[in-house]
């Protein structure tokens, strides 16, 4: 029996965990990818807006992070894939067998980028479906790519495309980017992007590698079949939510909804992080959240007279 359990080790998880230890409470963090960090681990730009810190990437910050919790007294699994969560019995039982039990759980599951679920576009990951404009440009350098999406993650990937591909065409189911106005005017003066607005990626297409794509322009009868050799999706992200939704509350989108506390419908059950916040997903604001849920436990387990 544990006080907390916290499930998710990004800045959300990992605060949380720190203030817990912190306020004596006997905490354990269950992660089940191979290392903490969470999104940091996909944030590639340079982190300036963090205060206290400054970090040529997420995963910089990450290590900053880890280093700060490596000598505390919570425990921490790495690997452990959760097969099942009781939110009232406050259990978990991992997919090894073992069953956790805790007198409060915090769910720090936090968001993955949604995917499209079209024809191919899990076919080709890693074969000319790319993970990162940043990383991978150099794979594509000289080719003709595709970028999927209108908001400022898909602008920005064009613009860094743009630097070493041939042509870059951006496509957006919407009728207009909802990029910030900097990255709008950036991609007007750039020759190499090609913006397609109410268009849809319908089909990746190739052998080996990704050789084609099927966009559907508004008001087509058909596809378009163009040729490219990479293809980037950036349509926003979804909340790791699935474990829960059927015992909580949550939005229409998924996102667990939670009080000025970080508490959720479930009692003694919190949500810290982007898994919970929407509409302002901040590497500060995941660590608020964490340093709040812990302290309201504490309070609550003291009153309790624990």
């Amino acid at each position: 029996m544990h006080d907390v359990i916290i499930i998710g080790a990004g800045p959300a998880g990992l605060s949380a965990a720190l203030w817990c230890d912190e306020l004596g409470l006997d905490t354990l963090v269950v992660e089940q990818a191979a290392e903490v960090g969470g999104q940091l681990l996909r944030v590639h730009n340079p982190v300036e807006n963090y205060l206290g810190a400054r970090a040529a990437n997420g995963r910089e910050l990450r290590d900053v992070f880890a280093a700060q919790v490596e000598d505390k007294e919570f425990d921490l699994w790495t690997e452990a894939e959760i097969e099942s969560v009781d939110l009232k019995a406050k259990r978990v039982r991992l997919r090894s067998g073992e069953e956790l039990q805790s007198i409060a759980l915090v769910i720090a599951t936090g968001v993955r980028r949604r995917r499209l679920g079209v024809p191919g576009e899990s076919e080709f990951a890693g074969r000319g479906v790319l993970e990162s404009g940043r990383l991978e440009r150099e794979s594509v350098a000289g080719e003709d790519v595709l970028v999927v999406g209108g908001g400022d993650a898909a602008a920005e990937n064009a613009l860094l495309l743009a630097d070493t591909c041939a042509t870059v065409t951006l496509v957006h189911r919407g009728p207009r980017l909802g990029a910030r106005p900097e990255f709008a005017e950036r991609l007007r003066g750039e020759h190499r992007v090609t913006v397609f607005t109410e268009t849809t990626l319908e089909r990746i297409l190739g052998g080996e590698r990704v050789e084609s794509a099927e966009i559907l322009r508004a008001g087509a009868l058909k596809p378009m079949r163009m040729a490219v050799r990479g293809v980037l999706v950036r349509v926003g992200v979804e909340p790791n939510t699935e474990l829960f939704r059927d015992q909580l509350h949550t939005d229409e989108r998924g996102y667990v909804v939670v009080t000025g506390e970080q508490e959720t419908s479930a009692e003694m059950v919190f949500a810290v992080g982007d898994v919970s916040n929407p509409l302002a997903p901040t590497i500060s604001g995941a660590c608020g959240a964490g340093a709040t849920a812990a302290k309201v436990i504490a309070s609550c387990l003291s009153s309790r007279g624990r």
